[in-house]
């Protein structure tokens, strides 16, 4: 019995060793900081006070009576709502179409996948472009179509807009790789069955490549659901959250306020907020949609 103990505890401790390295680097870049900012956003902490100085719910209470972080958080949540649904329906529609045995797929799939490769700065510099009144592209085409120029990044009704179509752009194709990677595990003889018994294409599409793909459709709503959070570099180049915080989200928020206006207990307090917000949209994805959804 003591030599299984050992064999045992020998076995672990290997298995243990092997994940440390990863554990460590997960305590210091990911809970150590979460901690450290819910802990922060106890105190006020700004250029009055830069010694911290302990207000309890203080920052929450305040952040509650904040209009632009309320206005924020609903731009956030608009965004997700415009990019998540249309990004992930477009990756699955790009991914039969990359599935399919034909001629040029690999050149579809690199075309598909092409602007995940572009940095986000440089994505955003080449939409500013296309948005840029008079001369871009898409402002040409608005201006066409409401018959005087049109400035889609700095009119409050269309910039979210703008911004929508230009992420949806860009995450489309990451997404693509992982639902072309669920539909080559599908069994090439369940097509093959359904075509003898008369099933069309449509059909197959929804009895066997939706139900079958479903456990990479939660993931791949996971991980959008988070991008639409933490993805704000455009905002920088692009619009500075503007015009009147129309296209502001909740990370850039965050930025501001600890860079720009030096309030650190306030962006630890939102901070705080923002990852509860995305634990329990996760949690509810995982513990809800999961038990639907069959992986075998």
């Amino acid at each position: 019995m003591l030599a299984g103990w050992s064999e045992k505890l020998k076995r672990n401790s290997f298995g243990w060793g092997l994940v440390l390295p990863s554990l460590l680097f997960l305590c210091l870049f990911t809970y150590y900081p979460m901690l450290k900012s819910v802990w922060l956003s106890l105190d006020e902490k700004n250029l009055a006070t830069p010694e911290p100085v302990f207000v309890g719910l203080g920052n929450y209470i305040n952040l509650l009576q904040d209009q632009v972080f309320r206005k924020v958080v609903a731009n956030n949540i608009w965004f997700a709502v415009g990019t998540v649904p249309v990004s992930v329906g477009l990756a699955f529609v790009m991914a039969l179409f990359a599935d399919k045995a034909i001629k040029g797929r690999g050149v579809a799939r690199l075309a598909f996948f092409y602007p995940n490769m572009i940095p986000m700065i440089a994505v955003a510099n080449i939409w500013l472009f296309l948005y840029t009144p008079h001369f871009g592209l898409f402002a040409r085409f608005a201006a066409w179509i409401a018959d005087q120029p049109v400035n889609l990044l700095g009119n409050p009704d269309t910039v979210m807009g703008a911004l929508i179509v230009m992420m949806v752009w860009k995450e489309a194709g990451y997404f693509m790789i992982f639902y072309l990677a669920g539909m080559q595990q599908i069994p090439k003889d369940l097509y093959e069955a359904a075509a003898v018994s008369g099933v069309g294409t449509f059909n197959s599409i929804r009895r066997i490549t939706i139900p079958l793909t479903m456990p990479t459709t939660l993931f791949v709503m996971v991980v959008a659901i988070t991008n639409s959070f933490k993805l704000v570099d455009h905002l920088w180049i692009m619009t500075k959250g503007g015009p009147n915080n129309s296209s502001n989200l909740l990370l850039y928020y965050i930025y501001e306020n600890t860079f720009n206006f030096y309030d650190q207990g306030m962006a630890a307090a939102m901070t705080v907020v923002m990852i509860g917000l995305l634990l329990i949209i996760s949690s509810l994805q995982f513990f809800g949609w999961d038990r639907k959804i069959h992986y075998e």
